[in-house]
């Protein structure tokens, strides 16, 4: 039963990464900030390399590659959540990273590029715009990160 609870976190982030991004398209123009607050604007970028646009001069191949990699990796998470029996702590970080994974993995899919847009700068440093799958995985992967740490504390 859990291990649908799971599932049922990692939808929830698919659907909202979904959703803000269909909103982005229809209403934003590419490259262009909308200021929201001060230090954080909407801009919508078309990410066809990986993490902060790394690698995204890499062709087809890349996309092949990513597309493959993330499958896999999604394949991994939801054989884990099935498989073992977890704290909620871990549990709750794979399904944040799951659902991630899925919203970047959909993008990749139907536009050959991830869509990005949340900018957060101060002065003219900015922070590599991002999404809302690049946050939950983000937030995942902290969350993977701090359990390690509690489970190996002397």
């Amino acid at each position: 039963m859990r291990f649908f609870l799971w599932l049922s976190l990692s939808s929830l982030v698919l659907g909202l990464d979904r959703i803000t991004k269909n909103l982005v398209l229809l209403k934003l123009e590419p490259n262009t900030p909308y200021p929201i607050f001060p230090c954080f604007d909407l801009t919508l970028i078309f990410n066809r390399g990986i993490a902060f646009s790394l690698l995204s001069t890499g062709g087809d191949w890349q996309r092949i590659f990513l597309v493959i990699f993330a499958l896999l990796v999604s394949i991994g998470i939801v054989y884990w959540l099935y498989l073992l029996k977890f704290s909620a702590w871990p549990a709750c970080s794979l399904s944040l990273i799951l659902g991630g994974a899925l919203g970047n993995l959909w993008d990749r899919l139907t536009l050959s590029y991830v869509v990005d847009f949340l900018d957060f700068y101060v002065g003219t440093w900015h922070w590599p715009v991002f999404n809302v799958a690049d946050l939950a995985i983000s937030v995942g992967v902290l969350g993977l990160i701090i359990e390690c740490f509690k489970k190996h504390k002397t």
